[in-house]
């Protein structure tokens, strides 16, 4: 039955016509590049690209044709422009289709056998249906672990490299991964391969490496050529949840303070952009392994968004515990996930990622920086921390936890400047009135911790940035 609702779903779309089909899709503005000031990413006419992904791990190997355009479908209706997707998890992986990745090992020289449909066919048309939705695919190429685990060494990366580059260089929607949870020192010499075997062939895609959980590529490949910008996975623990591993650069019990990567990553030289890639996840156990512990719910996933964008990150990642492994019943779950992934599709986290979109899209763009003395009082600690970033005439503060603030209106151009507080939850603006060039104090009504997180938005009263009509 769900087999012949998602096709006839499909049929649906396909009739009623994609909306991405009906407006411009973002590569007819030129190919994706970093911006001249090191910090965001632009197409090549000078249009803003606010990175908005969300992490589809298993696409490939767990949904069918008409399952991933559903899919797909729902993320871009939801707002998200790039989808990251494991392209193998296993040598060989396999996918709804019982096709294999390798059928002759590295030798992708007889892939294309009449009347079978391959593997790497069905990687085709998922790249082709996000392509027509407007959707950049990010491609992890192969999981780190299987590396770590012999299963891809320096030769083969060559192979496997030169195969993925020629196969997709045309492509308008690809953005290359490297690595993938793992750690830079692990295999370098086999990461740096692919990495240079794919852009050798493929100049014009955008590459990055995916790091191990509380790491970031800054650390070690900052200055590498091929590396255009940095991630960093911010992971899945709480405050104090350490539990003493790992080789993670920054403090003991900061955990969830995905900020701080966000200053480290942006303290190395060149400057170059920086998101993060793999914060938590909606509704997955915090520490991940657990089943039995608190998960996080959509208003972490919110606090992560925000607090990485306002620290300066170009754009942001989502994830669910049961859309990254595409977990349906019957199949096994990871991490207690125990949810369809249909259905998760509809959870608040998923579709209110597109508030910030929409938010860091209505000011001008490329002059935004991060700047905390914006806030002129003593800031707070953990979930007391807010977060500022402005331009010359606007200001946003990042409030998650309702706490009262004093905020330096004096940081921004104007006279006179006009304030609302925007609700992250909903996407809704509620006006506070036009204030004088001073500090002045804000704290929003909803309560302490109330998980009504807001932004205050302040703008020089000259300037009309602010769609009224946001709050309709």
């Amino acid at each position: 039955m769900k087999q012949i609702l998602f096709s006839l779903l499909a049929l649906w779309l396909l009739a009623s016509g994609l909306s991405a089909q009906q407006s411009a899709l973002p590569w007819s503005h030129g190919k994706l590049q970093v911006s001249a000031e090191g910090r965001y990413l632009k197409h090549a006419d000078g249009t803003p690209f606010f990175w908005l992904g969300e992490t589809g791990w298993l696409l490939p190997e767990r949904l069918d044709r008409d399952e991933a355009d559903y899919y797909l479908e729902q993320c871009h209706r939801a707002g998200y422009n790039v989808v990251q997707v494991q392209t193998i998890n296993g040598v060989p992986a396999m996918n709804r289709y019982g096709a294999s990745s390798h059928p002759d090992g590295y030798d992708f020289s007889r892939l294309n056998r009449p009347g079978i449909y391959g593997y790497w066919d069905h990687m085709d048309y998922i790249i082709k249906s996000a392509e027509r939705r407007g959707i950049y695919i990010g491609m992890v190429c192969i999981w780190g672990g299987l590396v770590k685990g012999g299963q891809m060494d320096v030769e083969q990366a060559k192979a496997y490299g030169k195969f993925l580059a020629e196969r997709y260089k045309n492509a308008p929607n690809i953005i290359w991964f490297i690595g993938g949870d793992i750690q830079g020192y692990v295999k370098t010499d086999v990461w740096e391969t692919l990495a240079r075997t794919i852009r050798a062939i493929d100049p014009n895609h955008l590459m990055t490496f995916h790091p191990r959980g509380r790491t970031t590529s800054a650390t070690w490949f900052n200055d590498a050529e091929w590396l255009d910008f940095n991630m960093f996975q911010s992971g899945h623990r709480r405050y104090g949840q350490r539990k003493g591993d790992g080789d993670y650069p920054i403090e003991e019990n900061t955990e969830e303070d995905n900020w701080r990567f966000v200053e480290l990553s942006q303290s190395k030289q060149p400057l170059k952009p920086v998101i993060d890639g793999e914060p938590i996840y909606e509704d997955i156990p915090q520490g991940l392994h657990d089943p039995n512990e608190l998960r996080w719910q959509d208003y972490d996933v919110r606090r992560y968004a925000y607090w990485s964008v306002f620290a300066g990150s170009f754009g942001h990642t989502y994830g669910h515990n049961s859309l990254m492994q595409f977990y349906r019943p019957g199949i096994g779950a990871a991490y207690g996930a125990t949810k369809p992934w249909w259905e998760a599709l509809k959870d608040p986290g998923f579709n209110q990622m597109q508030y910030l979109k929409r938010l860091m899209l209505a000011f001008p763009y490329f002059e935004r920086i991060p700047d905390q003395s914006v806030i002129a009082g003593a800031n707070g600690q953990r979930y007391d921390r807010a977060i500022a970033t402005r331009g010359t005439d606007y200001l946003l503060v990042y409030n998650y936890s309702g706490r009262p603030m004093q905020i330096d209106l004096r940081k921004i151009s104007g006279a006179k400047k006009k304030v609302w507080w925007y609700a992250a939850k909903t996407g809704k603006l509620e006006y506070l009135g036009e204030f004088d060039n001073k500090i002045e104090t804000f704290q929003h009504d909803s309560g302490y911790l109330s998980g009504n997180d807001q932004v205050l938005i302040a703008v020089d009263a000259s300037k009309a940035y602010v769609d009224k009509e946001w709050g309709d």
